[in-house]
């Protein structure tokens, strides 16, 4: 539960440069794309660096591809560390608050090498990333009111 309200909360998450500030450190994560003024848009290609295993550097791209203003928006990977990437972003006002769930699917590539990679590893650090989010937005937020 975010302790904000709508306009507050959907301020926040539709500016792709408050992505870099609720992702941990130790990923090294960029907005690499041109800012865009204003809110996240249908079409939006938003680029990244990233680096999620070994400090390796990674590319990633998505697309904002659905926005309901304040309700909800969709971001697919068009090139990146996924065969598949499609991540909604839901937001419910309640009384005290606003209800934010993700939803994720993906996929990871490499066959069943990639099946071993996304058991040993891969799930963990998205369960460990979205956790982090949940603190570092608790944090950011917490004086905003609503």
């Amino acid at each position: 539960m975010l302790p904000v309200g709508p306009d507050v909360a959907w301020e926040f998450f539709s500016n792709p440069a408050n992505l870099q500030h609720i992702t941990p450190p130790r990923m090294g994560f960029t907005v690499i794309s041109e800012p865009h003024q204003g809110r996240i848009y249908a079409g939006q290609i938003i680029e990244y660096r990233l680096r999620p295993v070994l400090g390796i550097p990674m590319y990633w791209m998505t697309e904002i591809t659905r926005v309901d203003d304040g309700r909800m928006f969709i971001d697919e990977q068009r090139f990146g560390p996924y065969t598949f990437w499609h991540h909604q972003h839901h937001f419910e006002e309640k009384d005290n608050g606003v209800l934010m769930t993700d939803i994720v699917h993906y996929r990871v590539p490499l066959g069943w090498l990639g099946d071993i990679a996304n058991s040993l590893f891969v799930q963990r650090q998205l369960e460990g990333l979205f956790t982090y989010r949940t603190s570092a937005v608790d944090s950011l937020l917490e004086n905003k009111g609503g």
